[in-house]
């Protein structure tokens, strides 16, 4: 039987809002200030042209609600790719417990993806995703579950429509529509093994209150909200996006919210040393990386990774009748496992 284990949301949105909060030009003279102080990390990426498509690495830390945002795994992933050239957005979820690299590390490891973040901190998160999919990272921002409750209460709610009866933490979400505040939305985004579709479920559930989130804020948005939202950032979310990078986004990309698409990346299950992983074919990874390097406007490039060697190394897995899948295959392998 599994082991359950309360797991912690990303509301991406928090990100992509400040974006249409700037251009509905509700920004104030201290909100330079307020960004620096409270969201951005610091670290800032470099020459990168916001009128062009980029992508955003979103993550959602396993820290519980106290702020911290350091440290943790990564349970949430999202590759958020904006082109202003179609004027539109597109949200990649990649499951948790995918398999792959840890890029940066000393040694060649092999984890679950959510542990990227925890090991080697952004800089390894956005790598990793970087090389399992063949993709430019050009941003990240990384959002502690504490802030999911603030951030919907600071847009009035979100109207959902649930396909399914939906409870956790003494709190029940039934099939149908319903306008949800902070405390039910964050209960209906984190129920996982109650859903058929496991963790895939739990992704669609998040993407749906990230739209919710957005297009709320879009036909609502008043310095009310502006400045709730804001309040609710901070502490919960850091990024390397800069305040001069974040209000070009707003300028070239601000129309791309109102086309908002949703993938996901989904594996099969497979056991390694006793412990459950989600296994990316390499056809999968392949159509992924070609999908997300076209909305970049890049060209298609085959993919030859750790995974898809890995995948070669293991010929008759195939996630139903066999879920046996050897990492041991490739010299210089440290697994771990990174559930916790």
């Amino acid at each position: 039987m599994a082991h359950f284990k309360l797991r912690p949301v990303l509301i991406a949105g928090g990100i992509v809002a400040l974006i249409v909060l700037i251009a509905g030009g509700l920004f104030v003279h201290q909100t330079l200030a307020a960004y620096q102080s409270s969201i951005n990390s610091g670290k800032t990426a470099k020459n990168v042209d916001t009128s062009k498509p980029l992508s955003i690495l979103l993550l959602g830390t396993d820290t519980g609600a106290d702020g911290r945002i350091d440290k943790g795994n990564s349970d949430t992933i999202m590759v958020v790719t904006i082109n202003p050239q179609t004027k539109k957005t597109v949200i990649t979820s990649i499951p948790r417990d995918t398999l792959a690299e840890m890029v940066g590390d000393s040694q060649t490891n092999v984890q679950k993806l959510n542990a990227a973040y925890n090991i080697g901190g952004s800089d390894m998160a956005k790598a990793s995703v970087s090389r399992l999919l063949n993709i430019p990272i050009n941003y990240y921002a990384t959002i502690n579950m504490g802030g999911l409750k603030q951030i919907v209460n600071a847009v009035g709610g979100v109207t959902i429509t649930s396909p399914m009866d939906v409870t956790f933490d003494n709190i029940t979400v039934t099939k149908g529509t319903h306008h949800l505040n902070g405390k039910e939305a964050l209960a209906y985004t984190r129920m996982r093994h109650q859903d058929p579709r496991g963790d895939y479920g739990r992704q669609l559930r998040q993407q749906q209150v990230m739209k919710a989130v957005l297009a709320k804020l879009a036909k609502t948005a008043t310095l009310t909200h502006y400045s709730e939202l804001l309040s609710s950032l901070k502490g919960n979310l850091k990024t390397d996006l800069s305040f001069k990078e974040l209000v070009g986004l707003a300028t070239h990309d601000h129309e791309n919210t109102k086309n908002i698409q949703s993938t996901q990346l989904v594996g099969t299950p497979a056991w390694i040393n006793t412990s459950s992983y989600q296994i990316a074919s390499t056809k999968t990874l392949q159509a992924t990386s070609d999908a997300i390097r076209q909305q970049l406007g890049l060209k298609k490039a085959k993919l030859s990774n750790m995974e898809t060697k890995l995948n070669a190394l293991n010929p008759t897995y195939d996630g139903i009748n066999n879920l046996n899948y050897d990492t041991n295959g490739l010299d210089r392998i440290t697994y771990t496992d990174s559930t916790n």
